[in-house]
């Protein structure tokens, strides 16, 4: 799963051109969000194929900032402090989270500045997790 980082203009219709060039190219968003700050519009939108969207958006126009692989990981709704703990863990390897929202699967999607690192933490606190759960 990919995200991408796109700017949008801060106007009305900016964002329905962006889900209009996604429909036309038959691209699905699994998950993100979009938000205006300082006067200028960003999105991060979830992908199956970051590279197809990225084609799509940016042949529309549209220019994308970033295109990143992600972190996917459940949490457990039913337990208090699960996004604390899993963040404290990137925290604790020096993983920065650029992004994090939810996808239409109801799993947590982060995007982070060191990939490697920060899978070794996911898996680390799903064993961590597992663990506890036993």
């Amino acid at each position: 799963m990919y995200d991408l980082t796109i700017a949008l203009e801060d106007r009305p219709g900016a964002l329905a051109e962006m889900g209009e060039a996604l429909g036309l190219a038959s691209l699905s968003i699994e998950g993100g969000g979009a938000w205006v700050v300082n006067g200028e519009g960003v999105a991060h939108f979830l992908f199956e194929d970051g590279g197809a969207a990225r084609t799509a958006l940016e042949s529309a126009g549209i220019r994308v900032l970033a295109a990143r692989e992600v972190l996917v990981q459940r949490l457990d709704q039913a337990a208090p402090g699960q996004l604390g703990k899993i963040t404290r863990r990137m925290a604790e390897a020096g993983v920065n989270i650029a992004a994090l929202y939810s996808d239409h699967n109801h799993q947590l999607i982060l995007v982070v500045d060191d990939l490697a690192k920060g899978r070794d933490a996911s898996e680390a606190w799903r064993r961590e997790m597992s663990e506890s759960n036993k």
